[in-house]
């Protein structure tokens, strides 16, 4: 897989909720989720803790070919702050780490895209869950390994999210790579969107079509 990230989280304030979203049930726990057995090993999120995860993320926001799409290089206050605007959020958005055998390797954002503002940006419906992705590891990249584990994520949001009934993303239209992994992964290509902060191919993976895909 040729992309180091997806997409970063938009910078603007978030919206009314598309739809109400039941007390205490806006993503659950990712950390919970049982791992993804795939054929590169055995795949889990971990959740992000400040403590023990900013300086790995800060230098992976720093790589030059992540900092292009996710615009967080610089001291690791920048990507502190931007991890705490999840971390002290409503649960909304949770950031996990990516661990392969034991080994973190990527960073997730499971979000609530139907919470979100890209919801202004797309006929959202009810617990809609949207995925950002960037694989930390240049060894990681450019041998389908972001597209094993796009699919394996998508697979664990249906899984334990039932009530889900796609998941989005939108990576940056000019990132062909990232587009043509999600392809790759089962999701299909719904529409260009003009966001705040870039053109995005919006990707869809629905839970009716993904074992077809």
């Amino acid at each position: 897989m040729g992309f180091p990230g997806a997409a970063p989280r938009l910078a603007v304030a978030a919206p009314p909720p598309a739809h109400p979203a039941p007390p205490g049930d806006l993503l659950g726990s990712p950390g919970d989720w049982a791992p993804a057995a795939t054929s590169l090993g055995s795949f889990g999120l971990l959740p992000v803790c400040l403590d023990r995860d900013l300086a790995l993320l800060a230098q992976w926001m720093n790589d030059p070919a992540v900092a292009a799409f996710w615009e967080l290089a610089g001291p690791e206050s920048v990507t502190a702050a931007h991890l705490r605007d999840q971390l002290d959020g409503d649960g909304r958005s949770v950031p996990c780490l990516g661990v392969l055998d034991g080994t973190p390797m990527s960073y997730w954002e499971i979000y609530r895209a139907d919470l979100d503002p890209l919801a202004r940006h797309y006929p959202a419906r009810p617990h809609d869950t949207g995925v950002h992705l960037l694989v930390g590891g240049i060894a990681d990249r450019g041998r389908g390994v972001g597209t094993t584990l796009l699919r394996a994520v998508a697979d664990l949001v249906l899984d334990n999210r039932p009530q889900c009934p796609r998941v989005i993303a939108e990576p940056d239209l000019r990132n062909t790579p990232s587009v043509s992994a999600f392809l790759s992964a089962g999701f299909r290509f719904h529409a260009e969107v003009d966001l705040p902060d870039k053109r995005a191919a919006l990707m869809v993976r629905d839970r009716a079509l993904r074992n077809l895909l």
